[in-house]
């Protein structure tokens, strides 16, 4: 390797372009913002950083306090139309108060109390709803309802109507996950209202669309033309429990069924085309054997974890976070971390990744590898 084939640290290299004065070069500048324009070479650290220097930090935001504020919000604010949902989003420190868990995911905890409705509507975002804890709420998806319970995750892709009822006495949280900061950002975004109410009150134990694709290696020949999201409306805790606990038997049996040693997890997927659910947003499941600790790993893109049950850590850039049931954390875009497990530990996790892939922005770096 030559001398000029030799990577050149970023950190020893002086700006040449902006050494120097002159009156000359003083009014260069000021007629370039005159005319709206910026010059590249006093703006490329920003522009062109050497690695993702993201503006989202690491942040927990625990799940005690969560509930309690939407508990308080359910005795003060009204669920109705024109502001549609009692959902509280989680705003990351980093990005100035814009209610964004990273750039280009939202989060919030949303609170429905007993007997409520919250109305119809529909827009371009797609979304998702995972269940921590509870029962009794039903979500009505472009007319079909689906049961909400502990561990299920439910889709709402973009542009399907959707509204939710309660039909207990006792209120309901969840999570939502949507690609909002990404919508907003790259100016996508419509919205419409529906229904005062929801267009379908029954509270049938399976939706349509499960009875019609929940069949494990089935496809029903009136839908074998590809869809951009998952026509499935929820995915039971029952599978996805069934499905880790086989693959931590697997291993026992000396297979290689997991991700790596005392650590399984699974994709939830779209079943006509084998990719993500939704076209922006992945979702997957993590349970870790008592004692675990992952290897660090460094991903382009946000993910953000809901501890669905048990006792662990996260460690992001060194830091160390004690985490319980329904803690929630976002891990910026190539931010070191690792997750450690106390007691058996299982945790939901969502990511933009399926814009990065599509993209090509896509890298992730794993301790002890490269990938």
């Amino acid at each position: 390797m030559t001398t000029t084939d030799q990577p050149i640290d970023h950190a020893s290299v002086q700006n040449q372009m902006t050494q120097g004065h002159s009156p000359e070069l003083d009014q260069l500048y000021k007629d370039f913002a005159a005319e709206h324009l910026n010059p590249l070479w006093t703006q490329l650290d920003d522009l062109m950083p050497e690695h993702p220097a993201p503006k989202a930090v690491p942040h927990v935001w625990k799940w005690s306090r969560l509930y309690e504020l939407a508990k308080r919000s359910g005795d003060l604010v009204p669920v109705g139309r024109g502001g549609e949902r009692r959902a509280i989003g989680l705003a990351n420190p980093g990005l100035g108060g814009r209610p964004y868990v990273s750039p280009t995911l939202w989060a919030a905890i949303q609170y429905l109390g007993g007997k409520e409705t919250a109305p119809e509507h529909r827009h371009a975002q797609n979304a998702f709803r995972f269940v921590v804890e509870g029962e009794g709420v039903w979500t009505v998806v472009n007319g079909d309802p689906v049961r909400m319970s502990r561990g299920d995750l439910l889709l709402t892709p973009g542009w399907n109507f959707h509204g939710h009822h309660n039909e207990t006495d006792q209120p309901m949280a969840w999570i939502d996950g949507l690609d909002i900061p990404f919508s907003y950002q790259n100016d996508v975004g419509f919205f419409e209202y529906g229904s005062e109410r929801v267009t379908d009150y029954a509270t049938p134990n399976f939706s349509r669309g499960e009875r019609l694709w929940c069949h494990p290696g089935l496809r029903p020949l009136s839908g074998l033309q590809n869809t951009v999201s998952s026509p499935i409306g929820a995915y039971r805790w029952e599978f996805t429990d069934r499905a880790l606990t086989e693959q931590l038997l697997l291993e026992d049996e000396g297979q290689p069924a997991t991700v790596e040693q005392g650590h399984a997890a699974v994709r939830y997927v779209n079943p006509t085309t084998g990719g993500d659910v939704m076209p922006t947003i992945r979702a997957e499941f993590h349970r870790l054997r008592p004692g675990v600790e992952t290897a660090t790993r460094r991903e382009v893109g946000s993910t953000v974890f809901q501890v669905f049950e048990g006792d662990g850590a996260v460690v992001i850039d060194g830091a160390t976070h004690s985490l319980e049931k329904g803690d929630m954390f976002v891990i910026p875009s190539w931010v070191p971390w690792s997750l450690q497990a106390e007691s058996r530990f299982d945790l939901f996790r969502f990511s933009d990744a399926p814009i990065m892939e599509r993209l090509h922005f896509d890298r992730v770096h794993i301790d002890g590898g490269n990938r």
